[in-house]
């Protein structure tokens, strides 16, 4: 008896509302209006607000030289001995400023404790470092190690992720990487007990050198 009249009381509610006219609504959507906030005037603020908030390292390099001091600094505070580079623009430039680096896959697995690439874009809006498959680097030296680090400059830095993409196109054109990512910060994942795990399904770390490379 109970049932039914819960039944009976929904099935009332639900004739009432029908009978009722229906809300005003706009004919048509604006899809050109965006569900985000305004972003910051300057982008680079942006994006490493949103990018340590991730748990990213953030390092601001004033010009190519002072990468390579940053660098350097950065691998003797931690120790690093494997630093992996497989991009070829990449280990000429170390190699002229006397970094070391491990530019061969000997040894690779079991022993990359920290990788450094390149990136194809910077998206301020979510603090995200857009990455592919298109270098040298291919899929697993962003991946495998413990430590991803990412050298990037300040031209490469878009406003959101739709930019991102439009950079990427015009890049390649019709031959785009089989694989585009956006990586937002180190490897993460709460799955077991709700407990916040790092590095379950790739880097613990994730720094990057943002080079400014514009000029007044």
């Amino acid at each position: 008896m109970y049932e039914a009249k819960s039944k009976e009381i929904v099935l009332r509610k639900v004739r009432e509302a029908l009978a009722k006219s229906a809300p005003f609504l706009p004919p048509t959507p604006d899809f050109s209006t965006s569900v985000y906030g305004p972003l910051l005037e300057d982008l680079s603020v942006q994006f490493a607000e949103t990018f340590i908030r991730n748990a990213g390292v953030f390092v601001y390099c004033e010009h190519e030289e002072d990468f390579f001091d940053q660098l350097f600094t950065f691998k003797q505070e931690r120790g690093l001995d494997n630093l992996y580079v497989w991009e070829p623009a990449l280990k000429k430039i170390l190699h002229a400023a006397g970094i070391n680096f491990n530019g061969t896959e000997e040894n690779f697995i079991g022993h990359a404790e920290a990788a450094l690439t390149t990136c194809e874009a910077l998206v301020a809006r979510t603090g995200s470092i857009l990455v592919s498959s298109a270098n040298a680097s291919g899929r697993r030296l962003s991946v495998y190690p413990a430590m991803h680090l990412v050298v990037a400059k300040l031209s490469q830095m878009v406003p959101d992720i739709k930019q991102g993409l439009e950079f990427v196109q015009k890049k390649y054109d019709k031959r785009l990487p089989s694989m585009i990512s956006l990586v937002s910060g180190p490897s993460r994942t709460a799955d077991i007990e709700k407990t916040l795990v790092m590095g379950a399904h790739g880097p613990k770390e994730l720094i990057l050198f943002l080079i400014d490379d514009h000029t007044d």
